[in-house]
């Protein structure tokens, strides 16, 4: 079983890349399409607590019912902000990655270098081709 876990979203270029950089390390993670098997409760929580990050902070609005339910409004606690996003998993942002070395929204996808046990085994572009990693395995 891998040490890192990511929760990814395959139709997502940056979650792509994220899973990219992460077997650029030579490490297969364990992957949780969590539009298809969404966190529970507890775990949700316990990745926010985990990343350090205020609740809304996750939230996503582009392309999905962000504004239709409302979820604009400052009032709303922590609570149902996380119950929104249990009730409509497209409301995480993605990706997440849980490694040895933290847990970490991975937006830029460059984020998740910081948190990656291993080092990098080569060279890594972007799907839009931006270099991210030299032939060395260096942060371009």
């Amino acid at each position: 079983m891998s040490d890192i876990t990511i929760y990814h979203n395959p139709d997502c270029g940056t979650s792509r890349n994220v899973l990219g950089l992460i077997r650029n390390t030579g490490t297969e993670p364990h992957i949780v399409e969590y539009l298809q098997a969404p966190p529970d409760r507890d775990t949700l929580v316990g990745l926010i607590a985990a990343m350090g990050m205020p609740v809304r902070d996750l939230l996503r609005s582009k392309g999905t019912p962000y504004a239709e339910l409302g979820l604009d409004d400052p009032s709303l606690t922590d609570a149902q902000l996380v119950d929104a996003m249990l009730a409509h998993p497209i409301l995480i942002n993605r990706p997440i990655v849980v490694t040895p070395l933290g847990a970490r929204l991975c937006r830029p996808s460059e984020a998740v270098l910081d948190i990656l046990p291993r080092p990098q085994r080569g060279a890594f572009n972007k799907e839009d081709g931006e270099p991210v990693i030299d032939a060395g395995g260096n942060r371009v």
